[in-house]
């Protein structure tokens, strides 16, 4: 089963997740949590329908997580247009969302840095390649 690129992609790809999953429940966060407050803070005014689509995730599911970031403080609501909001962060979710940032920095080195040298450049066109619809 090692030999199958689909196998040892799935495996690789848990064992990223769970990775990075445990760095970032050692700062307090969620991946889900992590991945809006980045989004949120390179997007300020952004909708919860416009996060759900970036991130894929499903509106049922957004509105218990903007929810959550709402009541820990870290996320609040702006009036955008009269008759919608956007989300920006306060000052608690700036200083989360540079922690998850950080993590997901060293993470990304750490990742990198097990690839040898020689397959770095190839890498990640590789990936882009297998995600691509075509």
């Amino acid at each position: 089963m090692h030999s199958l690129p689909g196998y040892a992609l799935r495996r690789a790809a848990a064992a990223v997740s769970a990775e990075i999953s445990a760095r970032f429940a050692e700062a307090g966060l969620r991946m889900a949590e992590a991945s809006i407050l980045m989004l949120i803070a390179e997007n300020p005014g952004i909708s919860s329908a416009q996060l759900g689509r970036t991130l894929s995730i499903q509106r049922a599911n957004m509105t218990p997580l903007i929810a959550r970031l709402e009541a820990l403080g870290w996320v609040e609501r702006t009036a955008r247009d009269g008759r919608s909001h956007g989300l920006v962060l306060s000052g608690a979710g700036k200083s989360k969302a540079q922690d998850a940032d950080r993590i997901s920095k060293q993470h990304e080195a750490t990742l990198l840095n097990r690839i040898p040298d020689e397959h770095r450049a190839h890498f990640l066109p590789a990936l882009q390649a297998l995600m691509s619809d075509e």
